[in-house]
């Protein structure tokens, strides 16, 4: 890392004194890019070729959110490149690449003592952590937040080193050339491509400060029905529409070996007994590999790895079993009576409180992630080092992770990031990685002669039976509320106070202590058990300015590892608050746009979300037997948060088996501050109400002794293209900064469906899925 005289200048303000930002700032770190044949490498984001390929770095996870479009896309505006000449590698962990928002929100988890000792004390220890550690991980919508200036810096001071390059070459200032469409431009029709330049353009002193351009990516917002060409399409689509992209179950090496596993009932189980033989009689078995707590075959093809872990009949113990039964009784009962931490206090806080007005309790099930493609990591072992190939959340902690298991240095682990097909924050955890290595060196063992590569791939029934579902959550909320006017209907309703009060696991200290202590998920379990966990109930605060708030959460051991799924605790909280607002309304005949819009207070960029909503999906006041049902949520907290509103429209039917719902509409404005690729955006909005739906419609996975009941994919239910309803996607013009869109929509859609199945059937499902029950 090169340091310059503004660099310190700017450590010592913010840290308060020069030793201590001198002591937090990194001492160096490796570029992590290597030149091909004929390419040049201009910092840790790109390498330029002398056929004038540009080819950007990109430092998180692509697992269909467009994040291999999006960086790459910034660094070409900055540096002025043909978008057809922009190509992309994933980049490996590295200390260049350090995630510093998410290390800061997550500090709780990797620091739980220093975390929260100020503002600034937690930048400068983030910053430290997530440059030492490689903390580069893809979680929380961070993407645009950790790199947009980063990948901007890098695009810009290449641009300057290019030009400086052709100005001395032609004998002009390098202030006065063009640089646009990946050509440089000076006077007298002066022409030279980047990759004429590239190679002493490299050379060159790196400018600090870069010269950005004036005005960072920007695309407006087009009317919903509008139907123009991206000005910056995805770089991986052609190879995802002719299959040619290779996710971590495409990758093939000479003389590979194939793997599947057995896991037993939870993470507490161990196996007791296997019959090998039966194994080694499958046709194609090379090797039996025993774990403490699963049992692995190897094999010339998968197929014959799966036949014979059904021969062997694996038997495990069951520790601490898991029940869909006992998870309920437990979460109502400390509920009820169980100790509680505060989490939230605005406004005259508890006091504020004299009476309860309205009391209603929301339950919310476990929901698995599920990912189409499985877990799944290639690995060999030579030599005392490792190389992985494996598509990870969270890159740096599945190396190590690796390493550990194998008792070598993380350096002697080379990682080989794949994109996901798919991962919803579940290839933040990463046994697959650890179980993969373990087996790659028992295949070294087996074959001294030569190093064989094995892919180790989850069946379907270990990607369920082994997964950590978004937790459970039991929630109790409370209202007083104003009295109406007498003789005039409709003006009571007004909250007063609001009190919410959380039963759930501690989920995010589990996984905290999972990711960043290496601890067992029965021993996570343990450790945090009781303990206060403000990121698992983000969200509980909602975007009304109410006069008094309270926000409690009673930590639950269920006995099931739990950990992160799309939308995390806002998935469940937006559920509950915007459930009971309805209901707020409902009896106090008020309608349901105007009661919220009468809570707002001074927040524009919601309001103008919710008027956009009711626009787009004809609000008609949500009247009974109407079908429709409002929504709205803020993801975050502050000014910045992105907001977002949402209309569905929804029949049900009480008369057929079970049960029946069809969601025909959801109709959307979101406002994620500035846009910077307006395509992938609307992508991002659509797949996350579809996510939401089936979050709220689809079958909730059922446990037996730690087990799953059902470990077939077909019986989760979840929503195909023909159970997509019409959805329209509106954004709102902001100068807001940018935020990630990936989550807002799967938090906003349940229960923008539950109110709009109210208003259909004349029922208020307040458990979620909501077909839980039937109708």
């Amino acid at each position: 890392m090169k340091l310059s005289r503004r660099g310190i200048l700017t450590g010592a303000a913010a840290g308060g004194g020069l030793l201590v930002a001198w002591w937090l700032l990194p001492r160096t770190y490796h570029n992590p890019l290597t030149p091909g044949r004929g390419e040049d490498v201009f910092g840790a984001w790109l390498r330029i070729g002398e056929n004038s390929v540009v080819t950007v770095a990109v430092p998180q996870l692509e697992m269909g959110q467009g994040v291999t479009t999006v960086l790459p896309q910034l660094v070409a505006m900055e540096l002025g490149a043909d978008w057809r000449q922009v190509a992309i590698e994933p980049a490996p962990p590295s200390g260049a690449y350090p995630n510093l928002p998410l290390a800061q929100k997550w500090a709780p988890l990797w620091d739980p003592v220093a975390a929260g000792l100020s503002d600034t004390t937690d930048e400068l220890l983030a910053a430290r952590f997530a440059r030492e550690t490689r903390f580069n991980a893809t979680a929380e919508g961070t993407t645009l937040a950790a790199y947009e200036d980063m990948a901007r810096e890098a695009g810009a001071a290449a641009r300057a080193m290019l030009a400086q390059e052709a100005a001395e070459r032609w004998g002009m200032a390098w202030e006065e050339l063009t640089i646009a469409e990946g050509l440089v431009r000076g006077g007298d029709g002066l022409i030279a491509t980047f990759g004429e330049l590239a190679s002493g353009a490299a050379e060159r002193a790196v400018p600090d400060p870069a010269p950005l351009r004036p005005e960072p990516a920007r695309e407006e917002p087009l009317a919903v029905f509008a139907d123009a060409a991206p000005a910056f399409p995805r770089i991986d689509l052609p190879a995802k529409v002719d299959g040619s992209l290779q996710f971590a179950g495409d990758v093939r090496l000479p003389g590979m070996l194939h793997a599947s596993i057995r896991h037993g009932p939870n993470a507490g189980a161990e196996l007791t007994g296997f019959d090998a033989a039966a194994g080694y009689g499958v046709p194609g078995v090379v090797q039996v590999v025993e774990g403490r707590r699963w049992l692995a075959a190897v094999a010339e093809t998968w197929w014959s790895a799966e036949r014979a872990l059904e021969a062997m009949n694996p038997q495990f113990t069951v520790s601490y079993p898991a029940g869909s039964a006992e998870i309920p009784a437990r979460l109502g009962l400390m509920l009820e009576n169980g100790a509680s931490f505060r989490i939230a206090e605005t406004g005259f806080g508890a006091e504020g409180m004299t009476r309860v007005d309205l009391a209603r309790r929301y339950e919310v099930e476990p929901h698995l992630a599920a990912p189409l493609e499985t877990a799944t990591a290639t690995a060999r072992f030579a030599g005392g080092r490792l190389e992985l190939w494996i598509a990870s959340q969270a890159s740096e902690s599945a190396r190590r992770a690796a390493a550990d298991a194998l008792g070598i240095a993380a350096e002697d682990v080379a990682l080989y990031p794949m994109p996901a097909g798919g991962s919803f924050d579940a290839r933040l955890e990463h046994d697959h990685a650890i179980e993969v290595a373990l087996v790659a060196r028992e295949v070294a063992e087996r074959f001294p002669e030569g190093a064989r590569a094995v892919q180790l791939t989850w069946p379907r029934r270990s990607e369920l039976t082994h997964a950590r579902p978004r937790p459970p959550a039991w929630m109790l909320l409370g209202a007083q509320l104003q009295p109406g006017v007498p003789g005039s209907p409709g003006t009571g309703g007004a909250i007063d106070a609001l009190r919410v009060r959380i039963a759930c696991p501690p989920a995010a200290l589990e996984f905290g202590r999972r990711l960043f202590g290496g601890l067992t998920p029965w021993a996570a379990i343990r450790e945090t058990e009781g303990k206060k966990d403000p990121l698992a109930c983000t969200g509980a605060v909602p975007p009304y300015q109410l006069p008094s708030l309270v926000v409690e959460h009673v930590p639950v051991e269920i006995s099931l590892p739990v950990g992160r799924v799309r939308g995390n605790a806002d998935s469940y909280t937006a559920f509950a608050i915007e459930s009971f607002i309805d209901e707020i309304a409902q009896q106090s005949g008020r309608e349901p746009l105007s009661y919220r819009m009468a809570m707002l207070g001074s927040d524009i960029r919601l309001a103008a979300c919710l008027q956009r909503a009711a626009q787009l999906g004809d609000w008609d006041g949500g009247a009974s037997g109407s079908g429709q049902g409002l929504a709205c949520h803020r993801l975050g907290d502050g000014p910045d948060a992105p907001r977002i509103a949402c209309v569905a429209t929804a029949r049900g039917s009480a008369g057929e088996s079970g049960g029946g719902v069809r969601v025909t509409r959801l109709s959307v404005a979101v406002d994620i501050g500035r846009i910077v690729n307006l395509d992938i955006a609307r992508q991002q909005i659509e797949g996350g109400l579809v996510f939401g739906l089936g979050m709220a419609l689809a079958r909730a996975p059922r446990w037996r002794s730690g087990l799953p009941a059902s470990v077939d994919y077909a019986d989760l239910d979840l929503p195909t293209l023909a159970d997509c309803p019409e959805i329209q996607v509106d954004f709102i013009a902001s100068e807001a900064p940018p935020a990630d869109p990936g989550e807002i929509g799967a938090v906003v859609a349940p229960p923008a469906i539950a109110n709009a199945l109210f208003s259909a059937t004349g029922l208020r499902l307040r458990r979620l899925p909501l077909l839980s029950d039937g109708i």
